[in-house]
């Protein structure tokens, strides 16, 4: 927990930045600290009560980043207006040189109160400029959660989600383990448990302040080998859902594999655009080391084309649709003939061919191409009587009947081309609706050749 605790810290204040095309660096980082001034923070923690603990320990966090032009630190207090009274204030605004009334504030506060954590996060979002030039953190100590209503974890769900804050840090001092299970969904919540652990931290806290996270990233195929390509990648918010970087992976042989800057404070869901994307969730990186993300996408292709012939006929440029086995969204749409790039797996083709061709279950390897090669259609030679009729066009799949298309009524004949296949023709004249004036002709399409069918 202690060590945990420490890189938690470390990471509080870390400076974001990324070699990106299109993602500014925040000018500076905003610092809001939301401080317990409950009448618990009297009680005894070991040496003297738990607010002077605090007072100490904060006044020497300013005393190390006055001066430092990149930096802005606010105070928000609950819990010492009055007893009766459960508000909350922000008692110093941001501002850059604000650092006497921020020491002198903290000297002099006093816990007279209840708490109000709820409403404090509630009201911190208003605390910070929007002036889009900031990395936006809150850092709330406080010794325990009492049952002033509220929903904490909705309040800080809501905060976490308004993309304002990066991050919200929980410190909890004293005893604070007998609600830890209650914080732990407002923020990413620490223990201390004792004032030497506490003081050694928030010392500590600017060793890594300008320090960022650094990842490698590399995709690879089904030998482990980085991709000769250039892959879309966005890293979204994992909160918020915003795309927070965006760059394109580039590999070839010889080339250095380039190296991001990503906020360590924030959990990412990345996707890359390959064919179908390929998304990894809850993806965090620390900056106290090199992170080097290595992603499985084993790709091969797949083809699908007509037999090579001769036909008498003119064949139909047909479109196809790729899917994921299984699945109703649509990956990709090229027309019969090309050649598509795909993620090992299995898919379902269907060719807009007359009638539909739907093929299931589709193998697709990692390094390999899947040919499928389909034969020809063949043509149907349709002559109807010469009374106007109307009719439908039927083709048999799996012992049942099923509609390919309506016949046009205006025409003696017709010319269809159609996959090999059995089919049959209902026929009505127009002029006799009784069902004995229905004609029927059952009749094979075979590839690549013409069919003559006659309804007399």
């Amino acid at each position: 927990m202690k060590r945990f605790l420490l890189i938690a810290i470390l990471l509080l204040l870390a400076f974001s930045g990324m070699a990106q095309k299109n993602a500014a660096t925040p000018e500076k980082t905003r610092l809001l600290i939301i401080l317990d001034c409950s009448n618990s923070m009297w009680d005894r923690w070991q040496s003297q009560p738990k607010i002077k603990v605090t007072q100490q320990v904060l006044l020497r966090l300013l005393d190390s980043i006055h001066g430092l032009p990149d930096m802005e630190v606010a105070l928000r207090v609950f819990g010492h207006l009055n007893k009766e009274a459960y508000g909350t204030q922000l008692e110093v605004p941001f501002d850059h040189d604000n650092h006497y009334r921020l020491q002198s504030k903290i000297k002099t506060l006093v816990p007279n109160g209840g708490c109000t954590a709820v409403s404090a996060l509630t009201h911190s979002l208003n605390d910070f400029p929007h002036d889009g030039t900031s990395r936006n953190i809150i850092l709330v100590i406080t010794d325990g959660m009492d049952d002033c209503g509220g929903n904490i974890c909705e309040v800080a769900r809501q905060v976490q989600q308004s993309g304002i804050v990066v991050q919200t840090f929980i410190l909890g001092i004293g005893n604070a383990t007998d609600f830890q299970h209650r914080l732990d969904c407002a923020g990413r919540f620490s223990f201390l448990p004792d004032e030497e652990l506490f003081d050694n931290a928030l010392r500590e806290v600017f060793s890594l302040s300008e320090q960022q996270a650094r990842v490698t990233l590399s995709v690879t195929d089904e030998n482990h080998t980085p991709y000769e390509t250039d892959i879309p990648v966005v890293f979204y918010d994992r909160l918020t859902h915003e795309p927070r970087y965006t760059t394109l992976y580039h590999y070839a042989v010889g080339d250095t594999i380039d190296t991001l800057t990503v906020d360590p404070l924030v959990s990412y869901d990345i996707t890359l655009y390959t064919t179908p994307p390929l998304q990894l969730t809850n993806q965090q990186f620390s900056s106290s080391r090199h992170n080097h993300l290595a992603i499985p996408a084993p790709q091969g292709s797949l083809s699908l084309h007509f037999e090579n012939k001769r036909t008498p006929f003119q064949v139909p440029s047909y479109s196809l649709f790729i899917r994921r086995h299984g699945d109703s969204h649509t990956l990709s749409h090229l027309p019969l003939g090309a050649t598509c790039h795909l993620l090992e797996g299995s898919y379902d083709i269907e060719v807009l061919s007359t009638p539909t061709l739907l093929l299931s279950n589709i193998a697709v390897r990692g390094g390999s191409n899947t040919d499928l090669q389909l034969p020809l259609p063949g043509q149907l030679a349709l002559t109807k009587p010469q009374s106007a009729t109307t009719g439908s066009l039927f083709v048999y799949r799996d012992g049942t009947l099923q509609h390919v298309c309506y016949l046009n009524p205006e025409s003696v004949t017709e010319r269809i081309v159609l996959l090999p296949g059995e089919y049959q023709i209902i026929l009505q004249p127009r002029n006799n609706t009784h069902y004995t004036a229905v004609r029927t002709a059952r009749f094979t399409i075979h590839s690549a050749q013409q069919t003559g069918v006659t309804i007399k």
